[in-house]
């Protein structure tokens, strides 16, 4: 009997990262979501600048630790972190900054979910028959090209893409690989984008987000997830014709 409660108990710890995450992220946007804006940038505009010339390792660690808390605890004000960065450091170092801090928190997400649920979901699916098995089965035979396309297709938010994978057994070197590479391509234009907010303060304007579905940023972009799809494409073909 205290085995039984010993093992329920660590088996309700194991779920307690996740639960948290949900917990925060849920008070986070109610609490958060004004505070964490452009307008608090803007703001404290001169106040950022002047502690990063005196203090550019301190500001870029407190940079780096606030964006994956943000992304961790799936939190409002991504996007501007992301903008902020290009603001603060410029287009490559604001860009190395941003894909670091958003991998980290990916993968703080990844952990707890595959630690807590992601065990007991996997396990039930392997002892599991028929159209579910046959899903992961698909996943993991196309594991590198599903997780580039859930980074580079926009529509796919991204604590959906950091949860999914890791409650259906994905291989975490897969998840990493994929995810610092699959959002450099979104992390360069948000950072570019914060490398002119200066001058789009002065003006007295509000950065333009649209700029994210022009066809010149958007064409790109859906060109990375052609390629992505390429390898799922080219192995339904030749399961078709037994090659």
């Amino acid at each position: 009997m205290n085995d039984l409660s010993h093992s329920e108990k660590r088996s309700l710890w194991r779920h307690a990262p996740l639960a948290t995450i949900l917990l925060v992220a849920v008070a986070g946007s109610y609490a958060l979501g004004d505070w964490i804006s452009f307008d608090t940038l803007q703001d404290n505009r001169d106040a950022l600048l002047a502690f990063r010339d005196a203090n550019y390792i301190g500001l870029a660690l407190a940079f780096v630790a606030t964006y994956v808390v943000i992304v961790a605890f799936s939190l409002p004000g991504a996007a501007v972190a992301s903008v902020t960065g290009g603001f603060l450091f410029g287009l490559a170092l604001g860009t190395a900054y941003n894909v670091l801090a958003a991998s980290l928190g990916a993968f703080a997400i990844f952990w707890a979910a595959r630690l807590g649920l992601g065990r007991a979901l996997e396990a039930r699916i392997e002892t599991s028959q028929g159209t579910l098995k046959r899903l992961k089965q698909g996943l993991h035979d196309n594991e590198i090209s599903v997780l580039f396309l859930m980074r580079l297709v926009p529509a796919v938010p991204f604590f959906v893409a950091n949860l999914l994978p890791a409650l259906v057994g994905v291989r975490f070197v897969n998840f990493a690989l994929t995810t610092v590479l699959g959002i450099i391509p979104g992390a360069i234009v948000f950072t570019w984008i914060g490398v002119g907010l200066g001058e789009v303060f002065d003006r007295g304007e509000r950065p333009d987000l649209s700029l994210l579905w022009e066809p010149q940023v958007l064409g790109p972009i859906l060109g990375l997830c052609a390629l992505a799809a390429l390898p799922i494409v080219l192995k339904a073909i030749r399961g078709r014709k037994g090659i």
